[in-house]
């Protein structure tokens, strides 16, 4: 499960991610998010099959296929079925996408308090990392305007995270990125359980937005 993200950092260091050379001036204004939650709209990194250009786009959290009646929005899909399930399998063949972040949120039930505590997860040396993705888009039938929706996939736990909770986001290493993006019918290769080493993760803060803190 991944229900909470950040987006802290600003628009080019999110599209840069580690050289993947995606810039766009138009969202110099869009707000940091440090606690993202579905149904929001955030930073994602697509790319354009017919002439190769990548973007960086505002997407709302929580996908909704592009055959779809209800307008169902799950906001994960995991890594073992998403070649499968019709609500993915056309957006993983055709719709790959990237969901920038500086960290993501998991949460543990604490036993006999009636709550669970959130603990953030992030890369020790702080740097943005990229989360694996599927877009589509949606026509609502009430209205006829179309909607870019997304969602993250998630794998098993790695041995860090595995501590709080059974499912972590896929996070993608540098070199897959151009794969990822590609047409490339079924990269399952890619979707793995980042290594424990390169993260950090804490508890006891729960950022708050508004306050713009982390």
């Amino acid at each position: 499960m991944c229900g909470r993200i950040v987006q802290s950092s600003g628009p080019l260091r999110l599209a840069i991610v580690e050289g993947l050379d995606v810039s766009d001036s138009r969202l110099g204004n869009v707000p940091r998010r440090y606690n993202a939650a579905p149904s929001q709209e955030l930073l994602v990194i697509r790319q354009n099959h017919k002439t190769g250009e990548r973007s960086l786009d505002l997407l709302k959290w929580g996908l909704i296929p592009h055959w779809c009646i209800d307008g169902r929005r799950p906001i994960n899909a995991k890594a073992e079925s998403v070649s499968r399930l019709p609500t993915f399998r056309d957006a993983y063949a055709l719709r790959r996408c990237i969901v920038p972040v500086d960290g993501f949120f998991e949460w543990r039930a604490i036993r006999g308090a009636g709550r669970k505590q959130p603990y953030a997860i992030a890369m020790k040396d702080g740097s943005p990392f990229g989360l694996a993705g599927l877009w589509e888009n949606w026509r609502n039938p009430n209205t006829g305007e179309w909607e870019r929706t997304f969602a993250v996939i998630t794998v098993p736990w790695n041995e860090l995270v595995g501590k709080i909770h059974n499912r972590m986001p896929a996070i993608l290493e540098p070199k897959s990125y151009d794969r990822w993006l590609s047409l490339e019918p079924d990269p399952c290769d890619l979707l793995i359980s980042y290594p424990a080493d390169a993260m950090t993760i804490w508890g006891d803060l729960y950022p708050r937005e508004q306050a713009g803190q982390r």
